[in-house]
């Protein structure tokens, strides 16, 4: 797929970088050339110009792309200009960092396809980690549902998904299960990343230390964790 980033500050240029590891076309954009310089090499291109210019843009091949995702996260209304003129040069698909309640209302008011509100976002998904004191981590998926990983809890080390009954007793569905396996890093530390396995079945072995990746409603979780 081919992606246009406007924005290459911290959180536009990891996207990118993130998009161009995974194979995709990605062309970076920003009005500082330092920034520009910085993720040279790391996407497929980068362009330095002022996205906020309708001249300017009209270079970009806006059309082309599957999705023009603006990342300007300080100044609202460079952000805005930036959404207004990829709403005129009609973008297939159009995503914006919101950066304040109000930005996010006048985005919303310019019917952009997506909105991304990082800093309510990310606050949301922590509350919910922390509410749920065994979780790892809590990824929100649409209402109520969710998808939690857990370490799988001493009661089930060594039986099988079908023995240890998760999905008839809590009503919730293993996914997936993931190895922590120690490594080393870039200056020698040996760190601990995550290995995620195949997708699990009935005769999948819970082993010890191992993270379960469980979807279902938190009030099912909360039920879950419990019993931990």
């Amino acid at each position: 797929m081919k992606f246009i980033i406007i924005g290459l500050g911290h959180f536009g240029s990891s996207l990118g970088q993130n998009l161009t590891i995974m194979g995709h076309e990605v062309i970076g954009v920003d009005n500082n050339m330092v920034n520009v310089e910085d993720n040279k090499g790391l996407m497929t291109h980068t362009i330095c110009l002022n996205a906020s210019d309708s001249q300017a843009v009209s270079s970009l091949p806006i059309n082309d792309a599957d999705a023009v995702i603006v990342c300007i996260g300080l100044n609202e209304g460079a952000n805005l200009l930036a959404t207004a003129n990829m709403k005129l040069m009609k973008a297939k698909h159009l995503i914006c960092r919101a950066i304040s309640p109000l930005h996010r209302t006048v985005l919303e008011a310019m019917q952009v396809d997506e909105i991304v509100y990082l800093e309510e976002e990310t606050a949301h998904r922590w509350a919910k980690k922390l509410n749920m004191k065994s979780a790892i981590d809590v990824h929100e998926i649409a209402g109520d549902f969710n998808i939690v990983e857990v370490t799988v809890p001493k009661r089930f080390v060594g039986k099988t998904l079908q023995e240890s009954q998760i999905r008839s007793n809590y009503n919730l569905l293993v996914l997936s299960t993931i190895k922590m396996i120690e490594q080393k890093n870039v200056i020698g530390i040996t760190i601990k990343i995550k290995q995620i396995q195949e997708m699990a079945s009935a005769i999948t072995i819970l082993d010890e230390n191992d993270i379960m990746i469980l979807y279902g409603k938190i009030k099912d979780f909360e039920s879950f964790l419990k019993d931990i």
